[in-house]
């Protein structure tokens, strides 16, 4: 089994898919290991790196010729996909519920696609391919980098000759992998810090980072499956937000971190939020992407800067942003994952497994991810919710 890593081309990308540290697992395991030219330069992994641990640095154009499996980070882009021939694997976060147009694409090429966003993270076993958790723990520790750049004022309490400056109000809208993290950055920073989410289980874990969990009366309990929090009512938002609204204008600094998979985030902070909150707070907007974002008016990737003076940073991408961090994890996740699927040195698909029911999203020609098949046209489906494109053509 040829297993490659590709360069990635997505703006902004700095990661990558495997690191030299990784590949003799693989090799070990029965794999020959082929690199693309300058694919972990990025994360300061230079090609001669991988050389000494036993990889071959081969062109893109080997790369797709000749390679059984290939491992990305993100989703192949649109040039990449027609490059794949029937019968490879791609293993990577594609994220097919946001696009599971791509997910049609791969199927009918013949490409067998793996997402590691789609693993049920619940399962004790798949913790050591959790891509999702491992991101987003970085993810965290640099949306408080982010605000403390951007706050004009210290985080901690400082006393000096010229005076006493007080310590930030830093408040942390979720507590997931990220938000934790976000909370124990924050509170190591020296800020006083409080957290919230609607999964009152998540009170503990807050409370034992050092930070004050924040109750609201309008809203129950929002616990839903696979450890995320299940989609509000629109009456319970309506309720939430404007709860909210007063805990926001009391803080300088606010990160926010929900996420619903494959929908649109929620909506946290509201134009009424924004303009209660005073000149210089800062907002990292963790949940902000092309679907939205938990912040009125914040875009991803962009910094915006409202009327008075509140910045919004709009923070889509902040793994790619310490890459060489992100890239260590996601290479251990991701052939965690790769050698869970391999027997004798062969991939082996079983879907009837746990984890691989999860991330397969295509094989044999058809989208067998349940998940992933909803969202496909009706007249793609066949019995069961599987979508059948094997003979569909572009």
């Amino acid at each position: 089994m040829k297993v490659a890593v590709v360069k990635e081309n997505a703006p902004g990308e700095r990661r990558v898919a495997l690191v030299p540290e990784t590949v003799p697992k693989l090799m070990a395991a029965g794999a020959e290991v082929v690199v693309q030219s300058g694919a972990g330069e990025a994360a300061w992994f230079p090609d001669s790196a991988y050389a000494e641990a036993g990889a071959a640095i081969i062109t893109a154009e080997e790369l797709y010729a000749g390679a059984d499996v290939i491992l990305t980070v993100t989703r192949p882009g649109l040039k990449a996909v027609p490059r794949l021939r029937a019968g490879q694997a791609v293993f990577g976060m594609l994220s097919t519920l946001t696009n599971p147009e791509l997910a049609r694409e791969l199927a009918a090429a013949g490409i067998t696609a793996v997402s590691l966003d789609g693993l049920p993270r619940t399962l004790s076993r798949a913790q050591p391919m959790d891509a999702l958790s491992s991101q987003a723990n970085v993810a965290g520790y640099k949306a408080v980098l982010v605000a403390a750049n951007a706050y004009s004022r210290f985080f901690p309490m400082l006393m000096t000759a010229a005076g006493t400056a007080r310590p930030a109000k830093l408040l942390v809208l979720g507590a997931g992998v990220a938000g934790l993290q976000a909370i124990g950055t924050a509170r190591r920073l020296g800020a006083v810090v409080s957290g919230y989410d609607v999964r009152p289980a998540s009170q503990g874990e807050v409370e034992s980072l050092g930070a004050t969990f924040i109750k609201l009366t309008s809203v129950e309990s929002a616990a839903g499956e696979g450890g995320y929090a299940r989609e509000l009512t629109a009456e319970e938002r309506q309720a939430q937000q404007e709860e909210l609204t007063g805990h926001i204008a009391r803080h300088d600094v606010v990160i926010t971190t929900a996420q619903v998979p494959g929908r649109r985030p929620p909506l946290l902070v509201t134009d009424d939020a924004l303009k209660a909150m005073s000149p210089g707070s800062v907002i990292v907007d963790m949940g902000a992407s092309a679907l939205g974002g938990n912040v009125t008016g914040s875009q991803p990737g962009e910094t915006v800067v409202t009327g008075n003076g509140v910045r919004i940073i709009g923070a889509d991408n902040l793994p790619a942003t310490v890459p060489t961090a992100s890239s260590n994890a996601y290479s251990r996740n991701i052939s965690a994952l790769l050698l869970h699927m391999t027997s004798d040195g062969v991939l082996t698909i079983d879907t009837n497994d746990e984890i691989q029911a999860g991330v397969v999203i295509t094989h044999s020609g058809k989208v067998v991810n349940e998940a992933v098949a909803r969202l496909l046209p009706a007249e793609t489906l066949t019995k069961g919710g599987v979508a059948d494109v094997s003979g569909t053509t572009d």
